[in-house]
């Protein structure tokens, strides 16, 4: 079960299970993301939505040589990176991890709202990590009727520019929300299970 996810801005976050296991999402390469730099960390896995430099910066990720069982079992869903059919940006891997009836979502970058089935395995998570910024993802007000529609206990908004931090052509953090009505701003990078109902927006760790 989570014990804790932490968010390293942009779209990568580490989840620290409650035996110890540590996985990676969406770890990003050096100067990939403006304003951005991905600390040191140690972990057990690292899982990549797709092959951009903003995602998929596994070799900066150490992984340990021995550590606790991982308690997740994963499922990825493939989504498109655009709005039409993956022929802008190609496709994108919604994970899906869940422990009992515990189930953590991340969207990656995805780029419109999938079709009914495709969403179902998607829906009631615990935490869901979903992209607001647009431009590269769905916008603010996608991500606010996405929510809508899954209903996660949770939703860690990813994705968008604040301050220096991201690209320009994201929406900022204030417009994201203005779109999302609801959304607490944290000022902390870790967030624990059930510390907010709804959507939530974290400072990234550096």
């Amino acid at each position: 079960m989570l014990k804790q996810l932490t968010s390293f801005g942009h779209s990568c976050f580490r989840i620290e299970a409650e035996n110890g296991w540590i996985g990676v999402i969406d770890p990003y390469q050096e100067g990939s993301v403006p304003g951005l730099k991905l600390p040191k960390i140690e972990a057990d896995a690292v899982y990549c939505s797709h092959d951009h430099a903003d995602h998929c910066g596994a070799d900066a990720v150490i992984l340990r040589k021995s550590g606790p069982e991982n308690p997740y079992a994963a499922e990825t869903v493939l989504t498109d990176h655009d709005d039409r059919g993956g022929s802008l940006r190609g496709k994108n891997r919604v994970l899906i991890l869940t422990c009992g009836e515990e189930k953590i979502v991340h969207l990656g970058d995805l780029g419109c709202i999938p079709d009914e089935k495709t969403l179902a395995p998607m829906k009631h998570a615990d935490v869901l990590m979903i992209p607001c910024g647009g431009y590269y993802t769905i916008d603010a007000a996608q991500a606010n009727a996405l929510i809508g529609m899954l209903e996660p206990k949770t939703a860690v908004l990813m994705h968008f520019r604040s301050g220096g931090r991201g690209y320009d052509v994201l929406s900022s953090q204030d417009e994201v929300c203005r779109m999302i009505p609801g959304t607490a701003v944290s000022g902390k990078s870790g967030l624990k299970p059930g510390e907010y109902d709804g959507p939530v927006i974290l400072e990234p760790e550096q």
